[in-house]
């Protein structure tokens, strides 16, 4: 099979109740400063009311209000295998201060079977890079995703960001934290 994906949808999802949409507020995305290839989300106009530069503490992306309760960092293959190796210190402690926040995710721009095969330059095992992603998901409990595009990517944390939005948004207004009636 070959992939070709779709469009994204016009908004990722809908909150209801009792059969009456939800209007909950778009979010402002913030995107820190440092990102050298950051995600643009202009494809994602609909589901955000703006996008903001600024130096954030923890991760490359989250939404405005929400910055110490959620955060994104994203790598690509070879700032991943630099992060593991030569600034491993520097991205340890900056996981371990992801890990204590609520809502989390390590997104990388590359295919799980690119991260597990060879590096055309560099003598990395690629062994001990996926098994520190484990590790990573295991000791300090920070989901990663591998998504073979940057747009991939990019439509992955959009939707992430919209979603935690709606549902901090939800549960703030006393709707609770599902999207429709007797939902998840």
């Amino acid at each position: 099979m070959t992939a070709a994906p779709v469009l994204p949808p016009p908004i990722p999802v809908l909150a209801e109740r009792g059969g009456t949409q939800l209007r909950a507020p778009r979010a402002v995305v913030l995107v820190d400063t440092r990102e050298q290839t950051p995600f643009e989300f202009s494809r994602f106009s609909g589901w955000f009311v703006g996008v903001e530069r600024k130096a954030l503490r923890v991760g490359d992306y989250t939404i405005a209000g929400l910055e110490d309760i959620c955060a994104v960092e994203r790598k690509d293959l070879a700032d991943l295998i630099h992060s593991f190796t030569v600034d491993r210190p520097v991205f340890i402690n900056r996981l371990r201060l992801m890990s204590a926040f609520p809502h989390r995710l390590l997104i990388i721009s590359a295919a799980l079977s690119q991260v597990k095969s060879p590096y055309a330059h560099s003598n990395i095992n690629p062994n001990c890079t996926l098994q520190s992603l484990i590790a990573l998901l295991a000791g300090l409990n920070v989901p990663f995703l591998c998504t073979e595009t940057h747009e991939l990517g990019e439509e992955v944390v959009a939707s992430y960001l919209y979603q935690i939005h709606l549902y901090d948004w939800l549960e703030s207004n006393d709707y609770g934290r599902f999207l429709v009636d007797n939902d998840l």
